[in-house]
């Protein structure tokens, strides 16, 4: 299931996880992010507990955003055990998120 994170709990429900945790940083008004929602969700089902998806809506929680210079939405960070190793921004089909996690 996917959890809403934010300023106050982004340590403890990201950075201090072990394993992957994607970071989905989003906004309300944001087409694409909307457009992407429903991809996160099959991708969660898919992943089961190998993979956490957590999103951050950017406009609620600007302190998370600014950590990782997150300048377009909808932007994905993947962690891997607390260190950020790479991130995409923009619509990601599940194909590529599964890919990208793989990689």
């Amino acid at each position: 299931m996917i959890k809403h994170v934010t300023d106050q709990t982004f340590e403890a429900e990201v950075t201090n996880q072990k394993g992957t945790v994607l970071v989905d940083f989003w906004a309300p008004w944001c087409g694409p992010c909307k457009a992407m929602s429903p991809i996160l969700d099959e991708f969660d089902a898919e992943m089961g507990d190998s993979v956490q998806v957590v999103k951050v809506n950017v406009d609620e929680n600007p302190v998370s955003a600014g950590k990782f210079g997150i300048m377009s939405i909808p932007t994905i960070v993947r962690i891997k055990d607390g260190v950020p190793v790479h991130q995409v921004t923009g619509l990601q089909s599940k194909e590529q998120l599964k890919k990208w996690v793989n990689s």
